[in-house]
């Protein structure tokens, strides 16, 4: 019988070498050195100060930086006790060049699909938590992880005006209240504006509907919860605003492929540092 195994071969160009989660304890800040790799920051929580070479960042939640191999960095402040960020380090594969790559990274960027992000992290270090660190599986990751960063906006850029400050107020409102019950229409009486206005103006700066940031906020909170793996499936659901526990397990798969307990099982695994 034939052999009828596919072959491929294909060159990466980057190579992965090490990455893990911060969680801060409120103490300390992040160490001034020079690398000879990338490294990509993704803030899950609180706001990292870091600056490279004379150049500041406040890299706030849902945002990544990308710091530059040679370039001396270091903390700005204080470690915050509320911070958590991803981190991971690459280098160019041999005989390529930042300028060969098919994609162009924003050096600060806000994310636009925060879930996702956070999914590929987490599968990023659970290749290196079963499989030590192998630089094929884990560069795959990364790529993934470059592309979402690729396909986000610079960090800081948006409109002027008032329709901007209305899509903030909203946006805002979705971050802190996403739990309690909220809907499109509730967004609305609470800001006092029209609903379809508030609908239109917050899609053009934000690139989605306000009944699909509410979502992402939930799945982004269940998607925490879950990978703690401390919390009951069905009150998972209630904490994060969803009334229907089936509703949200629907929601949840189409939003990142797969059940919450599938998620659970798969990420509830994870390196961290303090330090």
């Amino acid at each position: 019988m034939a052999d009828s195994a596919l072959s491929l071969a294909f060159n990466l160009a980057i190579q992965a070498t090490n990455g893990g989660m911060f969680v801060s304890r409120g103490v300390g800040q992040h160490p001034r050195r020079s690398i000879d790799s990338f490294e990509l920051i993704y803030v899950k929580r609180g706001v990292l100060g870091i600056e490279e070479e004379g150049q500041a960042f406040n890299v706030r939640a849902e945002e990544t930086l990308l710091l530059w191999p040679g370039k001396e960095h270091g903390g700005t402040s204080p470690f915050p006790p509320d911070l958590q960020f991803f981190w991971a380090h690459f280098v160019l594969a041999d005989g390529a060049a930042a300028t060969e790559l098919a994609l162009s990274v924003p050096q600060h960027a806000l994310v636009r699909r925060p879930e996702q992000m956070s999914s590929l992290f987490r599968r990023l270090l659970n290749e290196q938590e079963l499989l030590g660190e192998r630089q094929v599986p884990m560069s795959l990751m990364l790529m993934l992880i470059l592309w979402e960063v690729t396909h986000s906006r610079a960090a800081g850029s948006g409109q002027d005006g008032s329709g901007a400050v209305l899509a903030g107020r909203a946006d805002a409102l979705i971050r802190t209240g996403f739990a309690s019950p909220m809907s499109a229409s509730t967004l609305a009486t609470q800001l006092g504006c029209n609903g379809d206005y508030l609908g239109r103006v917050f899609r053009s700066i934000y690139r989605c509907t306000l009944t699909e940031a509410i979502h992402t906020r939930r799945i982004q909170r269940a998607s925490a919860l879950l990978s703690e793996g401390k919390t009951s499936i069905d009150r998972v659901a209630t904490e994060c605003g969803f009334e229907d526990a089936g509703y949200f397990r629907r929601l949840f798969k189409r939003a990142t492929g797969m059940s919450p307990q599938a998620y659970r099982r798969l990420h509830v695994r994870v390196h961290t540092n303090t330090d």
